[in-house]
């Protein structure tokens, strides 16, 4: 399906590493759909180069520099400047039908059968369901709908700031108009969400296509030690199914790293910023590593999903630790942001 394509985002050196992931996720699951990336101009050569091996089309946009609708909706509102770039793919007129990713997405299966169904598809996001997600969603590209979101950005905003509130505002019968257009939950399964609602998890969980890395902690803001196969550090605030992660990392290691080690030589971790997606804000400085298990002593290894779910459904959450008031509240002010 020459006109058909898997499309990501990456606006800066650490989601390149998502897209990298993400990418070669959708390879090993034999997609028969291309796959093209936006990158920013902030993504360093290197990390391009290493784009352009695993993806059929790299493309930088720059909604600043551009000079067109979006340059100058952009001095309307400056906040929306990633959104915008986002919002490049529908610029993709090459092909007649996309599936947009984030870049912090992970394809556990063939997912091909997306393409099946048409703009506006996506998954029910789970802090609000009448909300869709946008980190997962078909559409069709048109310089017609790229005029008309950048228009309604101009004129109405983002009702959270970010891409997700500028497409359920312009999208905004998707829950309600047509139920084919309602993905299920599997194709686009929250990290974050998977302890909210852990029997379901349970019955579910393991028809999982497509895992979303929500919250400021991204997998590549943790330590992997291969010989191991222990993950340490991140963050408790969005905490992250363990075995996902391990997912992620066992893909970086053995399939990314290589490639990396090709441009940088043969550095023992990567070191970039993490950022936020909504914005240019940096939020922390991260070092992204591939550790021996000799390098120093390993961290405290993360609690099994076992051990935190039955932990959870015996009402027995620590309450005093990572389960604390203060960060159940960071945790929701994350996602809610």
């Amino acid at each position: 399906m020459a006109d058909q394509a898997f499309v990501t985002l990456a606006t800066n050196d650490s989601y390149s590493l998502g897209a990298m992931v993400l990418g070669k996720s959708l390879r090993n699951h034999n997609t028969t759909r291309k796959l093209v990336v936006l990158v920013g101009p902030n993504v360093s050569e290197p990390r391009q180069s290493v784009l352009r091996r695993i993806y059929d089309d790299v493309k930088v946009v720059d909604v600043l520099d551009s000079g067109d609708t979006a340059h100058l909706a952009l001095m309307k509102r400056p906040d929306l400047g990633v959104t915008l770039t986002k919002l490049h793919c529908w610029t993709l007129t090459q092909y007649s039908k996309c599936v947009f990713m984030d870049a912090d997405t992970l394809v556990l299966s063939n997912i091909d059968e997306l393409f099946d169904r048409e703009e506006l598809s996506a998954a029910p996001d789970p802090g609000w369901p009448d909300c869709f997600n946008s980190g997962v969603f078909v559409f069709r590209p048109s310089v017609e709908t790229y005029g008309k979101l950048l228009q309604y950005c101009t004129e109405k905003g983002s009702f959270d700031g970010g891409d997700q509130g500028v497409l359920n505002g312009f999208f905004n019968d998707w829950a309600t108009a047509d139920i084919s257009k309602h993905l299920p939950f599997v194709y686009n399964l929250s990290s974050i969400a998977i302890y909210t609602y852990l029997p379901a998890f349970k019955q579910f969980g393991g028809s999982a296509k497509v895992v979303h890395f929500l919250g400021q902690t991204k997998p590549w803001s943790y330590t992997f030690d291969p010989q191991t196969k222990q993950i340490s550090g991140g963050s408790q605030e969005a905490p992250t199914h363990p075995a996902f992660l391990l997912d992620w990392w066992t893909l970086y290691a053995s399939a990314v790293v290589p490639m990396l080690q090709e441009q940088y030589g043969d550095e023992p971790f990567l070191t970039g910023c993490m950022e936020s997606q909504e914005s240019d804000t940096t939020v922390t400085t991260e070092t992204v590593q591939v550790e021996s298990s000799s390098s120093h002593a390993p961290m405290e290894p993360v609690m099994s999903s076992e051990q935190r779910k039955e932990q959870w459904e015996q009402g027995q959450a620590d309450y005093m630790g990572m389960d604390s008031f203060d960060n159940i509240k960071r945790k929701l002010d994350t996602f809610l942001k």
